[in-house]
């Protein structure tokens, strides 16, 4: 038989693409059901059978994209921090006035970790585990440093314009901002509990933002 035309050799369709664009999708389903099963059990409890059954592939896929179940706890950690750190990419903060752009901050935090409570979660587990995972992260810095260095231009400014007091350390006023959300959340039930009030009814949270943006744009202020 002779050779097939050249011309119809060059016309077949590659499958390469396909190929690609289904692994990547496999990979992006078992980092959302391992993401969802990690938050609701942890690391000791989370079980790579119910994650490959979520994700509807197979333990075999699981090992090939991610090594083991701590490279994919470390992998769905690392997909938690950059869903925010993006989230936050969007506010565009240094186009507003200093004071206002950490109030948006203020309540974007917040919203989030009431829309996401797998994010507290996953940043519980691994507090228990006293970080082992993060610091083996070759990407984790570089996925946060950015938002503090934001928020260190958008407070220099603030100070020169006399809008906020001098001295402010980006990092601390983060980990402030975080705490004041983080804490009341984390710990609803028992705080509901000790105090006799329900913290999670409508009015309690929309009094608590409140108070957060207050008590934080109040201490920035000169």
């Amino acid at each position: 038989m002779p050779p097939a035309p050249q011309r119809a050799l060059d016309a077949r369709p590659s499958p390469r693409p396909a190929v690609v664009r289904n692994a990547e999708a496999t990979r992006r389903r078992i980092l959302e059901a391992a993401r969802a099963e990690f938050a609701r059990h942890g690391l000791g409890g989370a079980r790579i059978e119910r994650i490959a059954e979520a994700a509807r592939t197979n333990k075999r896929m699981l090992y090939y994209y991610f090594g083991n179940k701590e490279g994919l706890f470390l992998a769905a950690l690392e997909a938690t921090y950059d869903d925010i750190r993006a989230a936050e990419r969007k506010l565009n903060l240094e186009a507003l006035a200093p004071l206002d752009a950490i109030e948006r901050l203020v309540r974007f935090t917040w919203g989030y970790f009431v829309e996401h409570p797998e994010f507290m979660m996953m940043l519980n587990s691994e507090n228990l585990h006293k970080a082992r995972h993060l610091k083996k992260s070759k990407q984790i810095h570089a996925m946060n440093s950015p938002l503090i260095a934001t928020m260190a231009k958008i407070l220099r400014r603030g100070e020169k314009e006399g809008s906020v007091r001098p001295g402010v350390d980006a990092l601390q006023l983060y980990i402030s901002i975080a705490a004041l959300a983080y804490f009341y959340l984390s710990n609803a039930a028992t705080l509901s509990v000790t105090f006799g009030r329900d913290v999670l009814s409508t009015p309690e949270m929309k009094q608590r933002i409140e108070h957060i943006v207050e008590l934080v744009v109040a201490g920035l202020r000169p």
